[in-house]
């Protein structure tokens, strides 16, 4: 949707330089018209066929496929990501609509009940009752700065959200307005070839807080889902929550992701472990949700293996470009406030920066005690920097794991002999995290049926949810029981005759057809 307000322009952060054309900013009445267009559309859209919903989603899926290099090129002159990434990238998104499409054509997430009528119990009767899931009502999902596509205008927060049958309004983020605006015309045709209402989707530009706050207070908007900093996840949260009907804000924001170096697998494969951790941290110049920003080290065999091997891969790691200025900056501010704090070990930094907005990677050290005295240390710094803490004992990274906030995941590099040390662990990283990993890195997110992308505070702003995978979709859902309704009147997937052939419960066992 085209606005009238202030003019945004992409900086290519490679060379700093602006990018052609510009796109106008989204005014009040904007956010307004969008809003209203999705309330609009809401009811019809939710009630179309599961069939129709999932063919919708799979023409999302060929229409960005079909945008290729050109989206590509975009993509990357405005995130300053590689070619290759970006095109792993592209793939995954269009994955991602398929997979919902396919959980959409199975109903399981309906999670359809029948109680049917018991006339003759006593010493009351039961009447029929019957339950099924209906989407909440328009979101508004906010596209994230480190994956332009995945976790942007069609990333996973709007596929199924477009999946649960709510109509969607995107506010596009500000650094990459030209690929936001090539994959919202690949929806908006998508949508009208599926002769759906206009408000099913819709695309606000906008470069401050304001658009956001509006489109999060709209009384339209029912939920919302964003991806970014704890500050811009928090301020949603509170607009969201001052409104006169309070809304959910599902919200992934801060995580360090700790990963433990069990003693046996450090013992053993210190320096394997040291060069893929070296890796896995500075992936993406780091800017992953799920960068390993914390090291637990037990024990101190193969530890000086375990830290020669990072310090030598880190070295000899390229600079890399990171997606703003602004994120240049902050990690840059970050990294100098470790390196003047006294009770950390300077261990090894990447190669030096060779053009404008580059990142070096750091690594530090630290002692248990010095690192529980201080819970600066536990703050992420987004992009390729991470501490490693010295503990003596298992109950020293107990410890540790009880102080840190909660994380999206948290790594075991164990071997067969650290399963007793790993065993009274595991209950507090189940408490802490919402994925607990074996003998891999953090950074990679599996998009599928099982997978969680989530946790507790700040790692999200509800653990009972995942932003990646198929479960994704109940967050977008809310349950609705009727009551001695008649046939005539009963949604399909509740009728007897159960057209669509979604699974039920039928008073307790499950039934197929």
């Amino acid at each position: 949707m085209a606005g009238e307000g202030q003019a945004i322009k992409a900086v290519n952060p490679a060379t700093g330089d602006t990018m052609e054309p510009s796109f106008g900013g989204a005014v009040p009445a904007d956010v307004e018209k969008a809003c209203a267009l999705a309330a609009e559309a809401f009811d019809r859209y939710r009630e179309t066929s599961l069939e129709q919903r999932a063919a919708f989603l799979e023409k999302i899926a060929d229409n960005i496929e079909a945008l290729a290099e050109p989206l590509t090129e975009r993509a990357h002159a405005e995130s300053g990501l590689p070619v290759a990434r970006l095109q792993g990238e592209r793939g995954r998104t269009a994955g991602q609509l398929r997979l919902f499409a396919k959980t959409v054509r199975d109903g399981h997430w309906l999670d359809a009940r029948i109680d049917p009528a018991l006339p003759d119990r006593e010493p009351l009767p039961r009447p029929d009752l019957r339950l099924r899931n209906i989407a909440v009502g328009p979101v508004a999902i906010f596209g994230a700065s480190n994956f332009p596509l995945a976790f942007s205008v069609a990333g996973g927060d709007t596929a199924s959200a477009l999946a649960a049958g709510c109509p969607v309004v995107v506010k596009a983020h500000p650094a990459h307005p030209g690929t936001s605006e090539l994959v919202g015309s690949a929806i908006a045709k998508a949508v009208e070839d599926a002769g759906l209402p206009e408000g099913v989707f819709s695309m606000l530009h906008g470069a401050d807080h304001a658009t956001g706050t509006a489109l999060v207070t709209n009384p339209h908007i029912k939920a919302v889902g964003f991806t970014g900093s704890r500050g811009g996840g928090l301020a949603l949260m509170k607009a969201a929550a001052s409104r006169p009907e309070p809304i959910p804000v599902f919200a992934e924001m801060s995580s360090i992701n700790p990963v433990l170096l069990l003693p046996e697998a450090l013992k053993a494969r210190g320096a394997e472990i040291g060069k893929g951790f070296a890796g896995s941290l500075t992936m993406g110049a780091g800017q992953f949700c799920t960068n390993p920003g914390l090291v637990l080290a037990l024990g101190e065999e193969g530890l000086d293996a375990f830290v020669s091997a990072a310090k030598e891969a880190l070295g000899e790691s390229a600079p890399a470009t990171m997606l703003t200025p602004a994120i240049h900056t902050a990690y840059d501010e970050g990294v100098a406030k470790l390196e003047a704090h006294s009770a950390l070990e300077l261990i090894g930094r990447g190669g030096e920066s060779t053009g404008p907005h580059q990142s070096r990677a750091a690594l530090f050290a630290v002692d248990h005690e010095a690192f529980m005295n201080d819970d600066a240390l536990q703050a992420e710094v987004f992009g390729s920097s991470s501490i490693i803490v010295r503990c003596r004992t298992a109950e020293d990274a107990a410890q540790v794991l009880e102080r840190v906030e909660g994380q999206l995941t948290i790594t075991l590099q164990m071997d067969e002999g650290d399963t007793e040390t790993a065993r009274p662990l595991l209950p507090i990283m189940e408490r802490r995290a919402g994925r607990i990993l074996a003998n891999a890195f953090p950074t990679g997110v599996e998009v599928s049926h099982a997978m969680v992308h989530g946790g507790p505070f700040p790692a999200t702003s509800d653990s009972r949810t995942t932003s990646v995978g198929t479960l994704a979709i109940r967050r977008f859902l809310r349950p609705v029981c009727y009551q001695s309704i008649s046939e005539s009147l009963l949604p399909e997937v509740l009728r007897d005759a159960n057209a669509e052939g979604v699974p039920r419960l039928v008073d307790g066992d499950m039934k197929i057809n």
